[in-house]
C-alpha cells in the first residue's frame, strides 16, 4: 500500500495476493486506486477503481463519488443476480475501502488519543456494502523493520455486511462470527492521518497476522527549476 498525501489532495493504491491457508477465504489478486481531497484533516473519496483476478477471471470496478455519495458506477462483469444489487440508499454516506484506512486523527504523534478508534466505516466498493466498526482496546508501541517505531492505538475491529453478499460466502460468515479482531494504527508523520500498522483475526485453526514490515512516510521529491 502507497500513499500520495498531499494538503488538499490524495491518492491511496493498493495490491494484495491471498495465499497460504488464506485462500480458503478469498482467492487470487487484486489491485484498486482511490482518489479524494483532503478537508480540515479529513479524507473525502472522489473515485474508486479495483481489478480483481480469479481462476483465470476478472472483475473490475470504477466509481466517481460526490460528497460520499455514489455518483456513477460500472462493475465489469455485470451483477447477474438482482438480489445482489446494492440499493440506492446504501450508496449514500459511503467511502471506499482504501480511503477507510486514513483514519483522521487530531492529535500530534506523542498524544494519540483513543478518538482514533471511535469511528465506523460505511463502506462500499462497487459489489459489497458493509460496515467495519473501531472500538478503543489499548495504547501499544510498534517498531517496522524500516521506517516507524513508536507509539500506537489498538483498536477492536467488527465486520457488518449490509447488502450485495451471498450468505454461503466464505470470508463472509468468517468475519461475522464475532471473532476479536485487533487494528493496530499508527501515525502517518508529517500529516494528521493514521494508517494501519497491523491486523490480527483469531481462529480455532491458525490466526491471521499482517504486520508492516516497512512503515516510513517520504519527503515529497523536489520540484526541478525550469529553464533560464
Amino acid at each position: 500500500m502507497t500513499a500520495d498525501l498531499k494538503e488538499s489532495d490524495y491518492t491511496v493504491e493498493m495490491t494484495g495476493r491471498a495465499g497460504g491457508v488464506v485462500r480458503m477465504l478469498v482467492n487470487g489478486e487484486a489491485s484498486m486506486r482511490a482518489r479524494g481531497d483532503i478537508k480540515d484533516g479529513r479524507p473525502e473519496p472522489r473515485s474508486f477503481t479495483s481489478e480483481i483476478r480469479s481462476e483465470g477471471e476478472s472483475q473490475s470496478v470504477t466509481m466517481a463519488i460526490e460528497e460520499g455519495n455514489v455518483a456513477e458506477l460500472a462493475v465489469t462483469p455485470p451483477l447477474g443476480d438482482p438480489s445482489l444489487l446494492v440499493p440506492e440508499a446504501d450508496r449514500r454516506g459511503i467511502v471506499d475501502p482504501l480511503t477507510a484506512m486514513l483514519v483522521p486523527a487530531e492529535a500530534a504523534t506523542a498524544d494519540l488519543s483513543q478518538d482514533a478508534c471511535r469511528h465506523t466505516f460505511a463502506i462500499f466498493d462497487g459489489r459489497h456494502r458493509y460496515d467495519l466498526k473501531l472500538t478503543f482496546k489499548r495504547m501499544d508501541k510498534v517498531s517496522a523493520e524500516k521506517g516507524y517505531a513508536g507509539p500506537a492505538v489498538v483498536c477492536g475491529l467488527s465486520f457488518q455486511p449490509i447488502a450485495g453478499h451471498r450468505a454461503s460466502d466464505a470470508l463472509v460468515k468468517y468475519l461475522s462470527e464475532g471473532r476479536e479482531m485487533e487494528l493496530v494504527l499508527a501515525p502517518v508523520a508529517g500529516t494528521r492521518v493514521l494508517a494501519p500498522f497491523g491486523l490480527s483475526i483469531p481462529s480455532a485453526l491458525a490466526n491471521l497476522v499482517i504486520w508492516a514490515s516497512r512503515f516510513e512516510a517520504a519527503a515529497p521529491s523536489p520540484i526541478a527549476p525550469g529553464p533560464d
